[in-house]
């Protein structure tokens, strides 16, 4: 199943946190922040303030107490961002007053870059759980041809998505059902060690079509617009 990046361009992240002063740009923000339009003023690159780019899980770590508690998920988190650097998408920690309340981290779709919340990533729990769905989506824009154009496409056949995560899916997204189908699979990758790993090393391998066989129309797509032939 492939999609447009626009109709998914709305992700996942949270908040906390005004700020008094206006900096370069922010002056776009015309509703606020903690909002959506907020967010995408950080999507496009025009509010920085507070957007720092991750090299790996010190830049993390280091933001927090016991930074030694993330020691343990260091090798696939630096793993998973090794292979999205590879593809040309990077990791930024931003600051919760760019995120929408309830959001905890974001993959925009048409920059390739991620977004995680700075008030939700004190867990490497938390932070593993949304570096992998918000992963998960970036292989999902690799399997549509290349992470680089405007198409997303679902990884898996949706009857081998576990149940649960099926569920609620379709529970959170009852109000935008045509974006169940990513999400499910998103859901089931973020409770899943090395999952996104893996599918983040196979679209920097190239190897995404061979190594994931596409669905039926996934597979149609491909041919029709020549990436596989």
């Amino acid at each position: 199943m492939i999609l447009r990046k626009m109709m998914l361009a709305a992700g996942i992240a949270a908040s906390m946190a005004t700020a008094t002063v206006v900096f370069a740009n922010e002056s776009k923000i015309t509703k606020g922040f903690k909002t959506y339009d907020s967010m995408g003023c950080m999507l496009l690159g025009e509010c920085t303030d507070g957007v720092d780019e991750v090299f790996s899980t010190l830049d993390i770590s280091s933001e927090y107490d016991n930074p030694e508690r993330y020691t343990s998920v260091s090798a696939e988190f630096n793993n998973m961002l090794m292979a999205l650097n590879q593809v040309g998408s990077k990791v930024f920690l931003a600051d919760a007053k760019y995120f929408p309340h309830g959001h905890r981290g974001v993959y925009h779709t048409v920059s390739n870059n991620m977004f995680l919340n700075r008030a939700y990533m004190g867990r490497p729990s938390t932070l593993m759980s949304v570096v992998r769905h918000e992963g998960w989506h970036a292989a999902q824009d690799c399997m549509a041809g290349t992470i680089n154009n405007s198409m997303i496409a679902i990884i898996m056949d949706e009857d081998k998505v576990p149940q649960i995560w099926q569920d609620i899916a379709t529970d959170t997204y009852k109000n935008m059902p045509h974006a169940i189908p990513w999400e499910k699979e998103a859901y089931w990758a973020g409770k899943t060690s090395h999952m996104t790993m893996k599918a983040l090393q196979s679209c920097a391998r190239g190897k995404m079509w061979t190594e994931y066989q596409p669905t039926p129309m996934t597979r149609e797509w491909l041919e029709k617009n020549g990436y596989i032939k």
